[in-house]
């Protein structure tokens, strides 16, 4: 506690990161206010039964990621996913159209013109959404709308939505700019974490109810929880080295003065992209089923059955998998680090420098990936199994999937962001003993977007 105490004067002492830390403070706060405001002719004490409704199944795991605001009609219902999702389609299309590789390639200018016309895509995908998040609204909570006009109840609406989504984008790029952390990925972790408590009571009342398994069970919930966050910040650090030779000086065949170094693959070296998107696909189904409310058909996707189902989580494992090789091979180029251990006159001991290297380094990551993918979908899908086994559906979405993720991953890198700070300025790190945070930054959400 001494040290705790002695660590939060350092940062203190520091007045940039002081500063850093207040605004982004600051931004989240606003943020948190703003998901309270309901929107132009919405009267809240009539959306009672549309929030019981977002707060299981798919519907419930879209609201836990704006924080509440999907089912409080917030000005802040859309939240950043449409920015998410339309930084998503961006990076696919750098993949697949050349125009948009040479725009990537082309530097800080490049990456500029991309972050613009991300920007437009998203006020795209935030305007269709808005569409259906009025015609499912109009369906389920046609007493709370106060506005005769349905024109100008929707128009209003999508305009409202639409800025609102950008108003967020802009925070999470001004707490990334003159803040600590990620600021999109912070943006979706408070939502996450602000939902923790009203879950915990739902279940701790669900289990000293009458009929309930009482407390014992409870705190077994809770130890399994712990267990489970535990083993995600274990696969989100862990960490295959690869020996690494670089040689001082060569008199002729013979090295003099090597240093050995070691080149870091994680585990997991895509961090929660993946389970982003596989998750942004899975979204697909209750998206399209908020234009068609009524529809038998769309009620059971956006229930609690369709998401604990079998299909659902066979194929959102088999996503996440697909998407943690395609996401691990677009960040992690074997054949550039090959060529960079070689310019700098470095080699893996008893592998051929170039095209052997490569392969190689290939190899290790393949390997090392697939059980990283396994345990990141059984990570996906743990909270289907947590609800089937009797878990309230709100608090089982704690048990892993994205938010589990997202939420370590987030505050893994911002701990490691502050850490840094504190060691530039030659002040104790947050862990005792020597240890290091090991954050990602390179792949917290929203970081390459």
């Amino acid at each position: 506690m001494k040290n705790f105490i002695q660590t939060l004067k350092n940062i203190y002492k520091i007045e940039d990161l002081r500063n850093r830390i207040f605004y982004t403070l600051l931004l989240l706060l606003i943020y948190r206010i703003g998901s309270f405001v309901v929107l132009p002719g919405i009267d809240p004490g009539q959306l009672g039964a549309f929030g019981q409704q977002g707060q299981s199944g798919l519907l419930g795991l879209i609201n836990m990621f704006v924080g509440g605001s999907f089912s409080r009609a917030s000005v802040f219902a859309l939240g950043i996913m449409p920015y998410i999702s339309a930084s998503i389609a961006m990076q696919l299309l750098t993949l697949v159209v050349p125009t948009f590789q040479k725009m990537q390639k082309d530097g800080e200018s490049g990456r500029r013109r991309v972050t613009q016309l991300t920007r437009y895509l998203t006020i795209i995908v935030t305007a269709v959404q808005a569409v259906g998040y009025i015609t499912f609204l109009k369906s389920q909570a046609a007493d709370a709308i106060t506005i005769q006009s349905t024109f100008l109840f929707g128009l209003s609406t999508v305009v409202v939505l639409t800025a609102g989504t950008v108003f967020c984008m802009w925070l999470g790029e001004k707490i990334t700019d003159r803040g600590i952390g990620n600021g999109i990925s912070l943006l979706i972790t408070v939502g996450i974490i602000a939902q923790l408590p009203f879950a915990l009571a739902a279940e701790l009342g669900s289990k000293l109810a009458s009929g309930g398994t009482g407390p014992v069970f409870f705190l077994v919930e809770i130890a399994l929880l712990v267990a489970v966050v535990m083993a995600t910040v274990m696969l989100v650090q862990g960490v295959r080295k690869i020996p690494v030779q670089y040689a001082k000086r060569v008199v002729g065949k013979r090295q003099v003065g090597g240093v050995r170094q070691y080149i870091p693959l994680r585990v997991n070296g895509s961090g929660v992209m993946p389970i982003i998107f596989a998750q942004a696909l899975m979204f697909i189904p209750s998206f399209v089923a908020q234009f068609f409310p009524n529809s038998p058909v769309a009620q059971t996707i956006q229930g609690t059955a369709f998401y604990t189902s079998f299909w659902y989580n066979f194929f959102f494992f088999i996503l996440v998998i697909i998407f943690t090789y395609f996401y691990t091979a677009l960040i992690i180029n074997p054949t550039q680090m090959a060529d960079d251990m070689k310019r700098n006159n470095g080699f893996i001991p008893g592998v051929k420098p170039g095209r052997n290297t490569a392969d190689f380094i290939d190899n290790v990551l393949s390997k090392i990936t697939l059980p990283g993918s396994i345990f990141l979908g059984l990570v996906a899908i743990l909270p289907a199994f947590a609800t089937l086994a009797g878990v309230n559906s709100q608090f089982a979405m704690f048990y892993g999937g994205t938010s589990l993720l997202i939420m370590v991953a987030v505050v893994l890198d911002t701990l490691q962001q502050i850490e840094s700070h504190l060691l530039m300025r030659h002040y104790d790190g947050l862990m005792k003993g020597g240890a290091r945070i090991k954050g990602r930054s390179k792949n917290a959400v929203g970081a390459s977007v």
